[in-house]
Order: structure tokens, then C-alpha cells, then sequence
């Protein structure tokens, strides 16, 4: 659940519906809350057996007038046609062997389940997807979204090999290159809390808009 607080507190029957939901198919509950919501959410979810696990930090950018220099030795290409398989491998790869940099993330996933996520994510009819390259081999992936004026850069993750070489800096550079051509304002991202995505975002202009406290219940 996202983006709850920014329009009231949610009932009790409300909670209890959603919660039912979840259930229903067997998952816990996860909740993101950002701090800038209602304070009194925060409250009552752990009165109903909600546990923190996590924090993220969301980090946005003004895309005008502004230009982005990647790696000399990182070439980015868009992804388009049939190259969904090798970018799939690439970015679950990379996910599946998370960097060890800043706060761990809460999840884990079963690199199955890591496929159907962005396999479907990749799906959407305005994602874009990238590969980075380095000496003429995958090196990395991500994907773009836009809508309304803003970019939504996501699904980046690198090769262990490749960790610390301008991957992640060539697809920011890239990406925020097209989301200003493509005529939009902002660009956000999501990453966990001083970890090296954080760091690279920051050094491509990025800066923080808000933290969200991810709560969970076992339904």
C-alpha cells in the first residue's frame, strides 16, 4: 500500500477490508508510509500488529535546462524488441545479488518471482528498459516510466562484476537524458537508505523529498 495519509485516516473498516484481502491470497500486508503523510496512521497501524522492517528514501531531481554525462567506458543502449530475455537475466541477476553498501533491503525474493515482477513491470506500455555494456558485454540493466510530466526511474541493478566500474551512473545519466527530451519535469527514485544507488542519485542532482517507513502484518 502506497500513498496512504495524504487523504485522511483510513477506517477500522477499512483497514480491516484491506487486510482481508491480503488474506485472502495468502500475503502479509505491507504498507509504505511516508513521513509527510497523517501521523496519527502510523499510530494506529501498530496498534493493529503492524512491525516496522524498513526505511526508504525517495530522491527527485528537476529535469530543465540540464544535461548528463555518463562513463567513456560504459555504453548505454535501449532495450526494445526482443531483447526482454537478456535484459530479464541481467537485472534479476544483479538483484539477486544484492550490494552490501547502506542499509539492507527487508526482501527477498526467489529469483522466479524476481522475473514475473519485471517481466510485468517491462510489460507496461511506457516503460522503457536499458542495458549498459562494457567491453561489448551486459553489464547492467534498468527501466524508465513516464507519465505526466514525470520520470520514474526504476529496476536498475548491476552485475557483481561489473560493481563500481560507471554502470549505474551511465543508466542515470542516460535515463534522465531521454525523461528531459521526452519533455518531462521531475524525475524520482526509490533506494534504500546510504546505500550506493542513494550516493549515485545524489551525484547526478538527485535529492531527498521524503523518507517512507515500511510497516508489515502477517495476515
Amino acid at each position: 500500500m502506497v500513498g496512504v495519509g495524504f487523504g485522511g485516516v483510513p477506517s477500522v473498516g477499512e483497514w480491516a477490508e484491506i487486510e482481508a484481502a491480503y488474506a485472502a491470497v495468502g500475503v502479509p500486508v505491507q504498507v509504505e508510509l511516508a513521513q509527510l503523510g497523517d501521523p496519527r496512521i502510523g499510530a494506529e497501524l501498530t496498534g493493529r500488529g503492524y512491525r516496522l522492517v524498513s526505511f526508504e528514501n525517495v530522491l527527485g531531481t528537476e529535469l530543465g535546462g540540464r544535461r548528463w554525462v555518463g562513463s567513456a567506458d560504459v555504453e548505454v543502449r535501449r532495450d526494445e524488441g526482443d531483447g526482454l530475455e537478456q535484459w530479464l537475466d541481467v537485472v534479476v541477476d544483479g538483484f539477486a545479488h544484492p550490494d552490501d553498501e547502506g542499509v539492507p533491503s527487508h526482501e527477498e525474493f526467489p529469483r522466479e518471482a524476481l522475473a514475473a515482477v519485471m517481466r510485468d513491470m517491462a510489460a507496461t506500455g511506457d516503460t522503457r528498459r536499458y542495458l549498459a555494456y562494457r567491453d561489448g558485454v551486459p553489464a547492467g540493466g534498468a527501466s524508465m516510466r513516464t507519465d505526466g510530466g514525470v520520470a520514474a526511474l526504476a529496476g536498475a541493478a548491476t552485475l557483481p562484476a561489473h560493481r563500481r566500474h560507471g554502470v549505474q551512473t551511465a543508466l542515470l545519466s542516460t535515463r534522465l537524458t531521454e525523461a528531459a527530451a521526452a519533455g518531462c519535469d521531475l524525475a524520482v527514485i526509490t533506494t534504500q537508505p546510504g546505500s550506493k544507488s542513494q550516493q549515485n542519485a545524489q551525484g547526478r542532482g538527485f535529492s531527498l523529498l521524503y523518507t517512507r517507513a515500511v510497516l508489515v502484518k502477517e495476515v
